[in-house]
């Protein structure tokens, strides 16, 4: 990919960056204040060359808003694209199945997407996700309820599930 678009909006928990493909698609997103910190997790065929920033991504930018401030529901509609093994993105797929407000455990996640014994290659999974919010990844906690591990610190993980309960 030769081009995309990068925008940062303030939310509760920090600035949240987006990159977005022409088409709207997201490729990376997180809070982070740099696309610096998001680029690394894109697949190499899929990373862009170049980036032109922009105050507004649409549906992206949006959304974003939306969910931080109670919609939880309007990440679902965003596209997103991210490529990686069959199992991986499977998980990723499994992962935009789970509903606000019902974490699952690494083990249910394997479940989720096919898998069962393959809980390893699920946090794997997670762990790689590049599109955080879109492909809600932090809402897959450890068993007993445990948050888990969390690119973006355990602080925002917390805020996130509280604020989905």
């Amino acid at each position: 990919m030769t081009n995309a678009f990068v925008s940062t909006v303030d939310t509760p928990i920090g600035p949240f960056t987006a990159v977005v493909a022409p088409d709207g698609a997201v490729l990376a997103s997180g809070w982070t204040g740099t696309a610096d910190d998001l680029l690394p997790q894109v697949s190499p065929s899929l990373r862009p060359v170049e980036l032109t920033a922009r105050r507004d991504l649409g549906q992206v930018t949006r959304a974003v808003r939306a969910y931080h401030g109670g919609d939880l529901d309007v990440i679902a509609d965003v596209p997103v694209r991210q490529r990686g093994g069959a199992f991986t993105e499977q998980a990723w797929e499994a992962l935009r199945t789970v509903p606000a407000g019902k974490p699952i455990s690494y083990a249910d996640h394997a479940l989720l997407a096919g898998r069962p014994a393959a809980v390893r290659a699920a946090a794997s999974a997670c762990a790689r996700n590049a599109a955080t919010l879109f492909v809600p990844c932090h809402r897959v906690v450890r068993t007993g309820g445990a948050i888990g591990d969390f690119r973006w610190g355990p602080a925002a993980k917390r805020w996130l599930l509280a604020h989905e309960s």
